[in-house]
């Protein structure tokens, strides 16, 4: 038999305080006595009350929660990124509903749906489509606080992001002025409808700086993100006749898969085969040959992310014209290039 939820009126009656006075106490009012404070909440611990949030943010108009949705929670990036949202909007006051959309534009849908069933005040989203953006757009001309953690071009939402293309042109330039001219790429779709379109546009503005052609049969896409797939595309990426020199992965994981296919293939790294990732996760710096990568401020995206949410919030009801903030990457070189 479900137990019923313990009330604001149960506790009154075994307290003998008005239902006002126990939530007054319960809200830490100093217009309570002291005594009477810890006397209620005592016994409302004894009760196992827990407080009807919902209903409080019907009152307030606010519930001090906030959406956040990520295309990929394996992502050691996105990890890092929601850990530290999560401990940013912490420090404010704040507590996060998380959800997946596992690269599924539906379950995208279902989540924001979710999320605004459950009354929370703003959404923090990593969109599956970074040029598809006209649900998201529509929330904020509702007055919904929507930030979105990409760098955009697009108008008319606010986003706090890295900026991919310039850390692609940096890595893939590294890798030129090293002497590369066959140069190969590896990782996820690079088209316009999800995320690596700037770090392809980086990749080719780097080449085309260095008067060096640009070269689809070596831009190699895996099946999915993962080691096996990346090697697999490795594979074939090498067999080539004039195969690369050198390989700039646009993430950490795809940068291990070409490390892993130099190991099995006997390949010396660097001297055969550079190589250099994306995002400088933890993994590629412990790696057997440590891995050059584009290193990403995580806090900093965070943190500014939050920040911009949180002065939505407090605007919601005439928000600011949307913008646009970039962080920056910075290269780490390492035995890998």
């Amino acid at each position: 038999m479900r137990q019923r939820k313990v009330t604001l009126a149960d506790i009154a009656a075994k307290t003998g305080y008005g239902t006002n006075t126990v939530s007054l106490a319960l809200r830490g009012s100093t217009r309570i006595s002291q005594a009477a404070r810890d006397l209620i909440r005592g016994v409302a611990d004894e009760m196992d009350y827990v407080p009807n949030k919902i209903a409080a943010s019907l009152v307030l108009n606010r519930s001090n929660t906030i959406g956040l949705i990520l295309h990929e929670i394996t992502n050691p990036v996105l990890t890092s990124v929601a850990h530290m949202v999560q401990k940013t909007l912490g420090k404010h006051g704040y507590s996060v509903l998380f959800a997946s959309s596992n690269g599924d534009p539906e379950e995208e849908l279902k989540a924001i749906a979710a999320f605004r069933a459950r009354m929370v005040d703003g959404l923090l989203i990593y969109p599956i489509a970074h040029s598809k953006l006209d649900h998201l757009k529509a929330l904020r001309r509702n007055n919904f606080p929507t930030v979105l953690l990409i760098h955009t071009d697009a108008t008319g939402i606010d986003a706090v992001g890295i900026d991919e293309r310039k850390g692609a042109f940096d890595a893939t330039n590294h890798l030129i002025e090293r002497g590369h001219r066959r140069i190969g790429t590896l990782g996820p779709s690079f088209t316009s409808t999800v995320g690596n379109v700037g770090k392809l546009q980086g990749y080719r503005d780097a080449l085309e700086a260095a008067g060096i052609a640009y070269d689809p049969t070596i831009v190699s896409i895996p099946i999915d993100h993962s080691i096996e797939a990346s090697v697999h595309a490795m594979d074939e990426l090498m067999a080539q006749d004039d195969a690369p020199s050198a390989i700039f992965a646009t993430s950490d994981l795809t940068a291990l898969a070409a490390l892993r296919w130099a190991a099995k293939s006997n390949v010396k790294v660097p001297e055969e085969l550079a190589i250099v990732g994306f995002d400088d996760t933890d993994y590629v710096a412990q790696a057997t040959t440590p891995i050059s990568s584009i290193h990403n401020d995580v806090e900093q995206l965070a943190t500014e992310a939050v920040e911009r949410l949180l002065f939505l919030i407090a605007n919601k009801e005439l928000l600011p014209p949307a913008e646009t903030r970039t962080t920056p990457g910075r290269l780490i070189i390492r035995e890998s290039s």
